[in-house]
C-alpha cells in the first residue's frame, strides 16, 4: 500500500511522549496528530483516511482502556497500538483480546513502534478497501427487482433453474432470464464471482438439504 496521507494520532499526556513520538513519525514521512487525552481525541474532527491510534493506558478522565472499549460504539474503528509505563499481564491480555495491534512497555525501541504502526495502518487500509468493496456490491444489489433479489440467494445455493422456478412459482424460463440479469447487474462472470459477492454482502445461502 502507500502510505501517502495516512495518519498517526496519538494519545498520550506527557507533552514529552508526544514531542518524541511526533518527531520518530514524522521521520518517516507519516502525518501525526497529538492528544493529550481522550475526551479530546474523542472532540476531534478525524480524516476519513488510513489511521491508527497510539494511546497510553493512564490517561486523566477516560483511560487507554476505557477508550478502546468506547471506540466501537461511538462507530469509529481504527486499529490501536498501546503503551504504557505501568503495563502488567492482565491489562496486556484484556487489550489484546480486545483487539489491540500492538502493547509497547516504555521505554520502547523506536523501531517497534515503527514497525506496529506500519502494520495498524496496512490492517486499517485493507479494511476500508473491505468495506468500499461491499459498498459498491449493495449499490449493485439496489438495482436488483425483488424477484432478482428472490432468485440470487437461491442460484448461490447451487439450485439449478428448473428448480428455482418451482420454489418461486414461474418457469424455468423466467427464472433463467432472472439469473441472466442479476448476474449482468451484479457484474458477476460467472456463479463462483455471484457466491463471493453474497459472502461479501452476507447475504444468507440456503442450504440444499
Amino acid at each position: 500500500m502507500t502510505e501517502a496521507g495516512s495518519v498517526v494520532f496519538v494519545v498520550d499526556d506527557d507533552p514529552s511522549v508526544r514531542r518524541a513520538i511526533k518527531r520518530l513519525v514524522k521521520s518517516v514521512g507519516l502525518q501525526v496528530e497529538l492528544f493529550g487525552s481522550a475526551q479530546e481525541f474523542l472532540r476531534s474532527e478525524r480524516p476519513n483516511a488510513p489511521s491508527c491510534l497510539v494511546l497510553d493506558i493512564r490517561l486523566p478522565g477516560i483511560s487507554g482502556l476505557d477508550l478502546q472499549r468506547e471506540l466501537p460504539a461511538a462507530n469509529i474503528h481504527i486499529p490501536i497500538i498501546f503503551i504504557t509505563a505501568h503495563g502488567d499481564i492482565p491489562m496486556t491480555v484484556r487489550a489484546m483480546k480486545a483487539g489491540a495491534v500492538e502493547f509497547l512497555t516504555k521505554p520502547f525501541r523506536d523501531q517497534d513502534l515503527l514497525d506496529a504502526i506500519h502494520f495498524a495502518l496496512e490492517r486499517d487500509y485493507s479494511r476500508r478497501l473491505q468495506e468500499a468493496e461491499v459498498a459498491k456490491l449493495r449499490d449493485r444489489y439496489e438495482l436488483l427487482t425483488p424477484r432478482e433479489r428472490e432468485v440470487l440467494p437461491l442460484v448461490v445455493s447451487g439450485l439449478p433453474s428448473k428448480q428455482i422456478a418451482d420454489a418461486i412459482g414461474a418457469t424455468e424460463a423466467t427464472v433463467k432470464v432472472h439469473r441472466s440479469q442479476l448476474m449482468r447487474k451484479m457484474g458477476a462472470n460467472s456463479v463462483a464471482d455471484l457466491v463471493r459477492m453474497a459472502e461479501k454482502m452476507e447475504i444468507p445461502v440456503l442450504s440444499k438439504s
